[in-house]
């Protein structure tokens, strides 16, 4: 069979997943290294119960997702929409496991006692609060540009190939 080329949505995912990757390393503090418990197979119970093990392990596709993406680096069709599809729940599920590791982490005694500082600071004290509830995070909304950018990918590929199993090049 022969192979077709890398859609550029694909391509362009070298910088999406170099981006997504750091994002999700400083969100949910990962460190360099993880090791997996394979004592049994009930043991993926503990590490899924801890956001900072689901982001290394969606950081650990998206290094596989970004050597897919690579030119000159043969892949397939499926091979490349299955990776996308195992990030997504991650990816989606991100924006709001780290505000819900934030809000554990917060002192919220301290936090409280720092709102009455607040109220004499304007813009140009470099302090970002939001100036509404319902005002959107820039670095979330960042974040769900990149994850689409994985679905255009997944998208085009799926075009490109007549919605075939296709080597890529």
């Amino acid at each position: 069979m022969d192979a077709i080329a890398k859609p550029d949505e694909l391509l362009a995912l070298h910088d999406v997943t170099e981006e997504l990757f750091d994002t999700l390393k400083a969100w949910f503090a990962v460190p360099d290294s993880v090791s997996l418990d394979l004592s049994d197979v009930d043991a993926v119970v503990r590490e899924m119960a801890d956001p900072a093990m689901i982001a290394a392990l969606a950081m650990r596709k998206l290094q596989a997702l970004r050597l897919l993406a690579t030119p000159g680096v043969r892949t397939s069709t499926d091979v490349v929409v299955t990776m996308i599809g195992d990030l997504d729940r991650a990816l989606v599920q991100a924006p709001t496991m780290r505000l819900e590791r934030a809000a554990e982490n917060t002192d919220w005694d301290a936090a409280l006692a720092g709102l009455d500082t607040l109220e004499g600071l304007s813009e140009d004290d470099g302090v970002g609060a939001p100036e509404a509830v319902d005002d959107t995070d820039p670095e979330t909304e960042r974040f769900r540009a990149l994850h689409a950018a994985l679905h255009d990918a997944a998208i085009a590929v799926v075009e490109a190939s007549d919605g075939e199993i296709r080597y890529l090049e």
